[in-house]
């Protein structure tokens, strides 16, 4: 239970100081490229109930890939910026606030790579999924290391 008051009072915290940031976030997006502020996808959480996480915008419409690379063309310039200074992220705490997620926790997956999961990877199912994890420090620049291997058999790999 103290763990939750702690993630509701924290992150209602970031968001009031953090309130100048969405609002330029959201000019930024909306001025570099047509379409929604926020990016909605499904993620996996606690006991495997599907949710939708938040985060910015930080590319172009389009489709494609659901990993992205270091120098993928879908990204826009404001998302450039945003994904540089993990602002993107910032919505997150909305998720945070709602019993989603967590601030510290392991990264929510998307389906698609938790039905890979082997029986014992599904243990981590377990837990409310976090913000912020031990994995998010080790793999810092994620996107760097999945440019040089293929990318899905990668990340199943070495990430999870």
């Amino acid at each position: 239970m103290a763990k939750r008051i702690f993630d509701i009072v924290f992150s209602l915290v970031v968001l009031f100081f953090s309130f100048p940031i969405f609002i330029i976030a959201a000019v930024m997006i909306k001025v570099d490229s047509p379409g929604p502020i926020i990016f909605k996808q499904r993620r996996v959480g606690k006991n495997g109930r599907i949710f939708m996480i938040l985060k910015f915008r930080t590319m172009k419409m389009a489709t494609g890939s659901l990993i992205t690379a270091a120098g993928d063309a879908r990204i826009s310039r404001a998302g450039k910026l945003l994904r540089r200074t993990n602002f993107d992220e910032l919505p997150q705490f909305i998720n945070i606030v709602k019993g989603d997620m967590s601030v510290v926790g392991p990264r929510p997956e998307i389906p698609e790579l938790v039905m890979h999961y082997a029986p014992w990877q599904r243990e981590i199912l377990c837990f409310r999924p976090g913000f912020t994890s031990f994995a998010t420090v080790k793999f810092l620049h994620e996107e760097r290391l999945l440019e040089k291997k293929e990318l899905m058999e990668f990340y199943l790999n070495e990430v999870l």
